[in-house]
């Protein structure tokens, strides 16, 4: 099979598209001819040598956790048969090899694809999506009535969870530039607020929930935003003792968070989609011959919404 290969760490010509050997299914796991992948910032941290490769191992190595696509085989699985369309987190943090044509996975990873979504709005939505339902909803438990605010609101994650933290009841603030204020009202953002005029806490003040996108300096500033007693959740590295102290010091809390694979929550995310309460939207898809262009692309910070590879 075609995929593609991180062969060392640095700029995006170190990915190389290379014939492999296909995976074997173990017992539990399905066989999953590739639709879509997506592409995520971790992807290009980790190849850039910005985040360690951690559970992947040293290079070479094939990256890519989320996918979308059709069930082959499963030896000793019974929650899919060959053919049944699926989605899902593979492997987080350690290796998923989705930038391929085919890609084993734990069956207990994947869930059924909507039929709502193309495979590629299905392969843009597991990392970003449980990233939001689990932050919010298994963390933060947003309930209606609260304020939740929502940085880079028109990224990956961020789009989701204004519309999940929308179809929780709450009230919500997400911050992006001017340009992409109607872009962040049509995914559920009640205050567009943007960054870019003053500090943040002279415009948002009062939040139940932050959820933090941005981390390092930024978690600073954000934590003044919050009530006494509010919550911010960084997903961007660990809370460091300085903003640990800083936190108490206003009366507020902080954790971190690290996504997990979980067919719950995917189907939770399916069950938004089909009511109409969530939708995903894919900036570009590239081939997967162009995972270096689509690495280039998401590196440069134009997204709105995620990028996805295409065998």
């Amino acid at each position: 099979m075609r995929a593609v290969v991180t062969t060392a760490t640095g700029t995006p010509d170190v990915l190389r598209l290379t014939e492999v050997d296909p995976p074997e299914p173990a017992p539990t796991e399905v066989l999953v001819k590739v639709s879509a992948a997506g592409v995520n910032p971790v992807d290009w941290k980790i190849r850039s040598g910005q985040f360690p490769s951690g559970g992947l191992g040293a290079t070479p190595f094939i990256q890519g956790w989320d996918v979308a696509g059709v069930v082959e085989s499963g030896p000793r699985v019974t929650r899919f048969a060959p053919g049944d369309e699926v989605f899902g987190l593979i492997g987080f943090p350690r290796r998923g090899g989705a930038y391929a044509e085919y890609v084993t996975a734990p069956a207990r990873q994947l869930a059924r694809k909507p039929k709502e979504l193309s495979f590629e709005e299905a392969a843009a939505l597991p990392l970003a999506g449980l990233t939001a339902w689990q932050t919010l909803v298994e963390t933060a438990h947003v309930k209606a009535g609260d304020r939740v605010l929502v940085t880079a609101a028109a990224g990956g994650v961020g789009h989701l969870a204004a519309q999940v933290a929308r179809a929780l009841g709450a009230e919500v603030t997400g911050t992006g530039r001017a340009a992409k204020h109607d872009f962040l009202r049509a995914v559920g953002v009640h205050h567009p607020v943007d960054y870019t005029t003053g500090p943040l806490h002279h415009a948002v003040t009062g939040q139940d929930v932050v959820l933090d996108l941005l981390g390092g300096d930024h978690s600073f500033e954000l934590v003044r935003t919050l009530r006494p007693g509010g919550l911010l959740i960084t997903v961007i590295g660990h809370v460091s003792p300085e903003l640990a102290t800083h936190a108490a010091s206003l009366g507020v809390r902080v954790t971190g968070f690290l996504v997990e694979p979980d067919h719950a929550g995917l189907e939770e995310l399916a069950r938004l989609v089909t009511q109409g309460d969530l939708r995903v939207r894919v900036d570009q898809a590239f081939p997967l011959a162009e995972a270096a262009k689509a690495h280039e692309y998401g590196e440069a910070n134009r997204t709105v919404g995620k990028l996805v590879l295409v065998p």
